[in-house]
């Protein structure tokens, strides 16, 4: 199955973490709001490095959704893997296996971010297990 739609985001900057030399490394919170067939609301906490090459970096993090996708209600959380290589993006963000509550247990799944004219957008390909 496939949902698309629009999330809105609002960052919550935490203290940086201090690892070293040649890197920064920063901790940030996040509440998107979730609109079309994922109507939920999330909290994502992340972890990000850049490096002192220009668009070189990574994040991970974790988020936590809860709402309704396709009618379904329920809660469940997601691992972002995100990687800038000079400027190159990749961004892997899957369902953490059996995380899913209420109707959205065995819920598992992908889904990508793109940020278009300063809009974000959501594609989530996903299905349930047996």
């Amino acid at each position: 199955m496939h949902a698309q739609g629009e999330f809105e985001v609002t960052r919550i900057p935490q203290e940086e973490l201090e690892i070293g030399a040649g890197a920064s490394v920063g901790h940030s919170r996040f509440e998107k709001r979730f609109h079309g067939p994922l109507d939920a609301r999330s909290v994502v906490h992340m972890l990000a490095v850049m490096t002192d090459t220009p668009g070189s970096g990574a994040y991970v993090a974790i988020e936590r959704i809860e709402g309704t996708l396709d009618g379904r209600g329920g809660s469940f959380f997601a691992q972002h893997s995100g990687v800038m290589d000079r400027g190159a993006p990749s961004l892997a963000l899957t369902v953490v296996p059996d995380s899913g509550t209420g109707d959205l247990a065995g819920l598992q799944g992908r889904m990508t971010i793109e940020i278009r004219d300063g809009k974000h957008y959501y594609g989530f390909d996903y299905d349930f297990r047996d």
